[in-house]
C-alpha cells in the first residue's frame, strides 16, 4: 500500500509538470516566441504573424487600384516611383500593377538611389530605360532634380509613390517638393499616393529657411510627424513650391492613424535595410557631417556606430566594399571602435545622446565636426552647431527648439489627414 501511494504521487507530479510544460510551449506559440516542438522555419513564420496581420489591415494609396484608374483615365501619366512603390503584398510593383490595369504610363522619374534603389548615397543616377516595360526613366537626383518643361509636355498627371522615412533630410519629399513645384508651372496635376510614417514623431530644430538645400527643403523638424501626402498639402496650402499651386489630391491610407506602428518591408534605401535602422537614422545622421562611421560598408547601417580609436568604445567593425549597400564607404578597411545599437529598444525621434557621446570622448573637438557646412545643412540651422562646440548639455539643447515645435504643431495640425496621437 505504501509502495502503491508513492508510486501514485510520483504520476501525479510528473503530470503536473508534463501539463505546465505544455501550457509553457503553448502560451510561447500563442505569443509569437519560439517554442521547442515546432521548427525554426515555423517559428519563423509564427514570429511573424502579428506583421502579416498588421500590412493586411493597412490600405495603402496604392492598393487603390479603382481609385487610381479612375483618376488617371484617358490620361498620359508620369510616376515618380523606386523599389518600395509595391502593394500592400509586397509582391506587385505599382508599375505593373497599372499598365496591367489600362493606365497609360508615358514615363519614369526617379528620385535619389534610382529606381531599382541600388545607387549610394549622393551617386549620380543617370537616365536610363526600364528593361521590362520599356519606358523612360529620367532621373531626378544629380544635376537635374526637378522636371523640365519638355519632360511634362506630354504629361497630364504625375502620380508620387515612393515609403519615406519621416525625416527633413531624407530626400525624397525634397523630390516631391521640386515635382509639386514643376507641375504647378506647367499645369499638370499631381496625385500622392499615401504610406504611413515608420518615424510618426515630432522633433528636432526646424529648418531656418536660409540654410534651405535638398537635404532641407522646407521649414519643418527633424522629424516632422507627417505623411507624404499630409506634407504635399502643406507645401501647396503653405505656398513653399511657388506662386503658381499644383492641383493636387491625395490617395489616403485606410485604417492607420498617427503613432500606429509600421513595417516598411522593402528597403528604402541602400543603407537603411531594417525598421532598427530607420528608427535610429534620423538621431545618427549627423555623423555624416563627421569621420565617424555609422556602418556604411557592413550589413548593419546605421545600426552600429565607429571610429579608429579605441576610447569610442569596445565593439569593432571594419567597412568594407559593399554592393547593394555602399562601394566606397567612410573608414573603409579600417578597423573601428563604437557602439552596438542593434539592442537600443528606447531612442526615436531626433536623439542627440549617441553624437553628443562621440564628441566629448574626442581630443579635438573643433575638427570634430568636418565638415560644418554640410551638419549645418543637415540640422537646418547653424545654431545647433555652435551649442554642441559651446559644450551645452542635450537638455539644453532641446529647449531652444521647443517653441519653434509649439508653431510647426499648429501648423502641422491644419493638414493632417489621419487621427493624431
Amino acid at each position: 500500500m505504501q509502495m502503491f501511494t508513492k508510486i501514485f504521487f510520483l504520476l501525479l507530479i510528473c503530470t503536473f509538470f508534463f501539463s505546465c510544460s505544455c501550457a509553457s510551449k503553448q502560451r510561447k506559440i500563442n505569443n509569437y516566441q519560439i517554442a521547442d516542438n515546432i521548427s525554426q522555419k515555423d517559428a519563423k513564420k509564427i514570429e511573424n504573424l502579428n506583421d502579416e496581420v498588421e500590412r493586411k489591415s493597412i490600405l495603402l494609396g496604392a492598393d487603390k487600384i479603382e481609385t487610381i484608374k479612375t483618376i488617371a483615365a484617358t490620361r498620359n501619366v508620369a510616376l515618380i516611383i523606386n523599389q518600395t512603390s509595391m502593394l500592400s503584398d509586397n509582391k506587385t510593383h505599382l508599375l505593373d500593377t497599372l499598365i496591367n490595369a489600362g493606365v497609360k504610363v508615358i514615363k519614369i522619374f526617379a528620385p535619389e538611389h534610382g529606381f531599382r534603389g541600388d545607387a549610394d548615397a549622393g551617386e549620380s543616377v543617370k537616365n536610363g530605360v526600364d528593361v521590362k516595360s520599356g519606358l523612360p526613366i529620367i532621373s531626378l537626383y544629380g544635376k537635374n532634380k526637378k522636371p523640365s518643361p519638355e519632360h511634362l509636355k506630354d504629361i497630364d498627371l504625375v502620380v508620387f509613390d515612393i515609403q519615406d522615412v519621416g525625416a527633413r533630410f531624407y530626400t525624397y519629399i525634397s523630390t516631391m517638393l521640386y515635382a509639386i513645384e514643376s507641375c504647378g508651372e506647367n499645369n499638370v496635376e499631381m496625385l500622392i499616393l499615401d504610406r504611413p510614417n515608420p518615424n510618426d514623431t515630432i522633433d528636432g530644430p526646424v529648418l531656418d529657411i536660409n540654410k534651405k538645400s535638398f537635404v532641407g527643403s522646407m521649414p519643418t523638424p527633424v522629424v516632422h510627424g507627417m505623411t507624404v501626402g499630409e506634407i504635399a498639402s502643406m507645401i501647396v496650402g503653405e505656398g513653399w513650391a511657388g506662386e503658381k499651386k499644383c492641383k493636387l489630391n491625395v490617395v489616403n491610407v485606410d485604417n492607420w492613424s498617427h503613432g500606429d506602428p509600421f513595417h516598411v518591408a522593402v528597403k528604402p534605401s541602400p543603407n537603411l535595410p531594417n525598421d532598427l535602422s530607420i528608427r535610429l537614422y534620423p538621431s545618427l545622421c549627423l555623423f555624416e557631417a563627421t569621420n565617424v562611421s555609422v556602418g556604411r560598408g557592413t550589413y548593419e547601417p546605421f545600426q552600429i556606430i565607429g571610429f579608429p580609436d579605441k576610447k569610442y568604445g569596445d565593439y569593432t567593425f571594419t567597412p568594407k566594399a559593399l554592393p547593394g549597400f555602399d562601394k566606397n564607404p567612410l573608414q573603409k578597411d579600417k578597423l573601428c571602435y563604437g557602439y552596438d545599437l542593434k539592442d537600443d529598444v528606447s531612442t526615436k525621434g531626433f536623439s542627440l545622446k549617441y553624437f553628443l557621446d562621440f564628441y566629448n570622448k574626442s581630443d579635438d573637438k573643433k575638427s570634430f565636426i568636418s565638415r560644418p557646412d554640410f551638419f549645418d545643412l543637415l540640422s537646418g540651422n547653424s545654431l545647433l552647431r555652435q551649442q554642441i562646440l559651446s559644450g551645452m548639455t542635450e537638455q539644453e539643447i532641446r529647449e531652444s527648439w521647443q517653441k519653434d515645435l509649439e508653431d510647426f504643431r499648429a501648423l502641422r495640425s491644419k493638414y493632417l489627414l489621419y487621427k493624431d496621437y
